[in-house]
């Protein structure tokens, strides 16, 4: 473990989040102007594929990071079997859930349970499979559907904001179950499916298409929001939400749905649309 990760034990995660989210929301020209060219340079991001390509043009640092794309630049796998991966990034792991555990990195696992609050949102996931998806800070960050789908519910898991770097992720023990997180499970035509989208130190802002910010506020203990009934449907590759100075997404899939696609491995280069899966 690298002191910076080990460090991050002992630091105020909520309070330094804060900090990071008013800072990212300020309209202090000169400041938010400084953040933008420093992400920019230091991450390479390519503003050529924003649908605003003029760095000063974003009022604010999140407005700059949470930017759209032009059309067509991010299309989907034109296979209809395919499910999609729901955002750019690294595969940090994907695979099957064996025995209801998720592999996190060497010597590292957490189980579906633990991830989404209880054993009964996990039991339909049991020896199912997951991809966990990281989104750096040159990556656009909105996050799309695998697969089209209704919303049933969303369980909003309170927790640390641990980093997910590299080192975080081999070293801190179920990391992705520990940290802050927002599960969204849908129905499909398949049966289940979950995206949970997971905090991280100064990166922990999550806002949907439907309802606008659901954290912050953090939460103290696990809440749930039914939404049957509410007629929140969303087509496969469609926007569902977007990460506010964003993290890392994990889906969830039923045994025997879908065939993961052979290509991926760690730290697999991913783009929003490419094939995730194809079902069976």
């Amino acid at each position: 473990m690298s002191p910076l990760t080990a460090l991050t034990y002992v630091l105020p995660h909520r309070a330094l989040s804060s900090l990071a989210r008013a800072l990212a929301y300020s309209t202090n020209p000169s400041l938010k102007q400084w953040l933008i060219d420093t992400v920019t340079r230091k991450f390479g991001v390519d503003l050529s594929e924003a649908a605003e390509p003029d760095p000063r043009a974003y009022p604010t640092f999140n407005a700059f990071f949470t930017r759209a794309l032009k059309p067509g630049a991010r299309v989907a796998d034109p296979d209809p079997r395919a499910l999609l991966m729901p955002a750019d990034g690294h595969v940090s792991q994907c695979g099957d859930i064996v025995d209801g555990r998720i592999f996190q990195a060497k010597g590292q696992a957490y189980t579906a349970a633990e991830l989404l609050g209880s054993e009964a949102d996990a039991a339909p996931f049991a020896d199912g499979m997951f991809a966990t998806v990281y989104l750096s800070p040159r990556d656009y960050h909105r996050v799309h559907m695998p697969w089209a789908g209704t919303l049933r519910e969303t369980v909003h898991v309170p927790g640390r904001l641990f980093s997910v770097g590299t080192d975080a992720v081999a070293s801190v023990p179920r990391v992705f179950a520990r940290n802050e997180r927002l599960a969204f499970h849908f129905d499909t035509e398949f049966g289940p499916m979950v995206q949970v989208m997971v905090g991280a130190l100064l990166v922990s802002g999550v806002e949907t298409v439907w309802s606008g910010v659901e954290i912050p506020a953090y939460a103290d203990a696990i809440t749930r929001k039914d939404y049957r009934g509410k007629g929140i449907a969303l087509e496969r590759f469609a926007e569902m939400a977007r990460f506010n100075y964003g993290s890392t997404v994990i889906v969830l899939l039923p045994k025997g749905v879908a065939a993961l696609d052979g290509m991926l491995k760690s730290e697999t280069p991913v783009r929003l649309g490419q094939r995730l899966a194809t079902r069976a």
